[in-house]
């Protein structure tokens, strides 16, 4: 038996993708093997696809930080044969082979059961990206923000992070302004219910250690300056949730926000956040984001076209979610 999948490999003249036929007895080590109904094109995907940036840790590798399917082999107690599925992180595609391929083999202590109100379709327009937002969603809750507290900010809006999180806390009554590079998509974010649009312009610049308090939280996804000034703008008392470093990874402020303003700045790390918050994170995305509103922010390919459009996403020319159909 054999699978199709996208595979990455160093060699003397550097990385290299393409697509193979791969043998079932080449799967790595794990206790559950899933038939992948669809996998998606993540923005740290497309950096391991490229070789821009040292994402994978071995080769050769299947890149893909996500997936969902049913489970076809199972050494696993809690799973079983039929079971729908999906995982994210867990070094999927950076140490152990990936989603982009028909087939998978994993720990099946990696795997989240598939809410019964998403198809393995609608759980990829989510995917990594929408499970970040929800942990981000799920943390400005649990620091005591509420809709009535005033304006949430979120940057990069346009990513799949920044849209989901917009179409989830407007879910829940929260005004959202968004930042965003790209003017003409004022119409898509405003459907996904940002109340306003603001340049990026206005935040991605050095700006002062302090400014007018404005928001009472923030996700960010771009980090750096934009980072930086988002948390001098937050109000006392406010959180700034950073889920991305789309911008730069540096950080350059001062902790005048965090002493003056008493401003809690919290990471989200969705690579290894526990089973018990990744399922309340996929639960909680079953009640409060409709599918409807994921039609409008996915593109959908097939595998074949995975390596031409992760150039184009590292260049800024993706808006949303890509869903890659591994069997097409």
């Amino acid at each position: 038996m054999s699978f199709h999948a996208l595979i990455v490999e160093k060699n003397d003249t550097g990385i290299e993708a393409n697509y193979q036929v791969i043998d079932n007895t080449q799967l790595p080590e794990g206790d559950v093997i899933i038939d992948i109904d669809y996998s998606t094109l993540n923005y740290k995907d497309a950096l391991a696809i490229t070789g821009k940036a040292p994402v994978v840790r071995k080769y050769p590798m299947i890149p893909g930080i996500d997936f969902a399917g049913t489970v076809v082999e199972s050494l696993h107690p809690k799973w079983k044969t039929g079971d729908k599925v999906l995982l994210n992180g867990w070094g999927v595609g950076e140490t152990h082979w990936g989603g982009l391929a028909q087939k998978a083999k994993v720990k099946g202590d990696w795997l989240v059961a598939l809410p019964i109100e998403f198809t393995s379709r609608q759980a990829m327009m989510i995917g990594t990206a929408g499970y970040t937002a929800m942990l981000c969603v799920m943390a400005l809750e649990s620091h005591g923000i509420f809709p009535e507290d005033g304006e949430i900010l979120v940057t990069g809006a346009n990513g799949g992070v920044g849209s989901i999180s917009i179409a989830v806390l407007s879910k829940l009554g929260y005004n959202i302004v968004a930042s965003t590079g790209r003017p003409k998509q004022v119409e898509y974010l405003s459907a996904l219910g940002a109340a306003s649009i603001i340049d990026r312009n206005e935040l991605s610049k050095q700006g002062k250690p302090l400014g007018k308090e404005r928001w009472a939280g923030v996700v960010d996804c771009l980090g750096s300056h934009t980072l930086a000034n988002a948390c001098a703008t937050t109000k006392y008392g406010g959180i700034v949730v950073s889920c991305g470093l789309a911008q730069g990874m540096d950080l350059p402020m001062t902790v005048a926000p965090f002493i003056l303003r008493n401003i809690t700045l919290s990471g989200i790390d969705s690579v290894y956040t526990s089973i018990e918050k990744r399922q309340i994170a996929w639960n909680s995305l079953a009640k409060n984001l409709a599918p409807e509103i994921l039609e409008t922010i996915v593109t959908e390919i097939p595998l074949s076209d995975v390596i031409s459009k992760a150039n184009i996403l590292l260049q800024g020319g993706i808006r949303g979610r890509i869903i890659v159909d591994v069997n097409n």
